[in-house]
């Protein structure tokens, strides 16, 4: 057996290390763009299926041009901040800061009715991860048009169901405010939600801690848009 010194071995595994290194690199260069399609793609996916629209990987840009008229970023006073991208702020980062330092995007969606539809991000945290999803209010600014839910790894069968159409049917048409104006959010009730109440929807049956966390990013997530939503509904009754 030829035996090597351990100059060449060290060379050559350093060379080795370097070469696989620059492949790696040159290969994450290449796909980076590709990786930022596919995400801004799912994401544009996400937002029209909140408002109803249903998209896929070839027609998602295009719809989204089609339906969604305008996107801006306010703060939890409702102040627009001009110089930034709706589309580019990551939630995930948002709700780590204190609710008066938060981005909070807005996408104004117009479907054939001509009617504005407010889409909101919503992020929180399941049993096993994070959830996160779209909230699309009316143009009352308190009823629920429509919501788009997804997880990382919640429970098949059970938590897991949050991206289910029967589950998220439910939120359709219930309010985040109460009559007489107050913020009241979505309840999701263990056990049986009473079809009477203006804000609650049922729980998954089994899936107790992804609904606790659901209702808690929901509560968390629309309440730092109050002031946006009383302001707006303001505008529009005036």
């Amino acid at each position: 057996m030829k035996k090597f010194s351990n100059t060449y071995i060290f060379i050559f595994s350093s060379v080795m290390v370097i070469l696989v290194a620059a492949i790696l690199s040159t290969a994450a260069m290449v796909l980076q763009p590709i990786q930022k399609r596919n995400i801004e793609v799912e994401k544009k996916k996400n937002i029209l299926a909140s408002i109803s629209i249903e998209s896929d990987r070839s027609n998602a840009v295009t719809l989204y041009d089609k339906y969604v008229s305008n996107s801006y970023v306010v703060n939890a006073s409702g102040e627009v901040i001009e110089e930034l991208v709706a589309f580019d702020v990551d939630m995930k980062k948002e709700i780590r800061k204190p609710v008066g330092e938060r981005a909070l995007p807005v996408f104004i969606g117009i479907l054939e009715d001509g009617k504005e539809k407010f889409v909101v991000p919503v992020e929180g945290k399941g049993l096993w991860g994070p959830i996160y999803g779209y909230v699309a209010l009316s143009d009352d600014l308190t009823s629920i048009f429509g919501t788009n839910f997804d997880h990382d790894g919640e429970t098949p069968g059970l938590g897991a169901e949050i991206n289910t159409d029967w589950f998220q049917e439910q939120f359709i048409g219930k309010k985040i405010f109460d009559e007489a104006g107050n913020f009241i959010s979505i309840d999701v009730v263990k056990g049986k939600a009473d079809p009477q109440s203006l804000n609650e929807v049922d729980a998954i049956s089994g899936g107790t801690i992804t609904s606790n966390g659901l209702e808690a990013m929901l509560y968390d997530c629309l309440s730092c848009y109050e002031i946006y939503f009383k302001n707006q509904k303001t505008k529009k009754d005036e």
